[in-house]
């Protein structure tokens, strides 16, 4: 079970960085960035403390109450899988920095 704990806090870390990543490339973006792409950003963060809220619970939890919080952990954890397959809102960029490209 510890190795399925440490992948599944890992996998979490990983998404973690992800939408961090995501969140500084939108708001370098500033007031040009889309609202598609911010919103994106503010669904995977929520999707993502709902995941890591029932991983902690999961973990704390003792034998009898692990079985259901597992089925809850699985359905947070491939909802937040599955939002990272959706094609991403990539966020507008500046004009003054699209003009520099041409």
């Amino acid at each position: 079970m510890d190795a399925a704990v440490e992948k599944i806090e890992a996998q979490l870390k990983l998404w973690s960085l992800k939408i961090d990543y995501l969140a500084t490339k939108t708001q370098m973006a500033g007031v040009q960035a889309g609202f598609d792409a911010l919103m994106y950003v503010d669904e995977l963060k929520a999707l993502h403390a709902i995941a890591q809220s029932k991983f902690d619970e999961f973990r704390a939890a003792g034998d009898t109450e692990r079985a259901r919080l597992k089925a809850e952990m699985k359905s947070a954890w491939n909802e937040l899988d599955a939002a990272f397959k959706v094609p991403k809102p990539s966020p507008k960029r500046r004009r003054a920095e699209s003009k520099a490209d041409r």
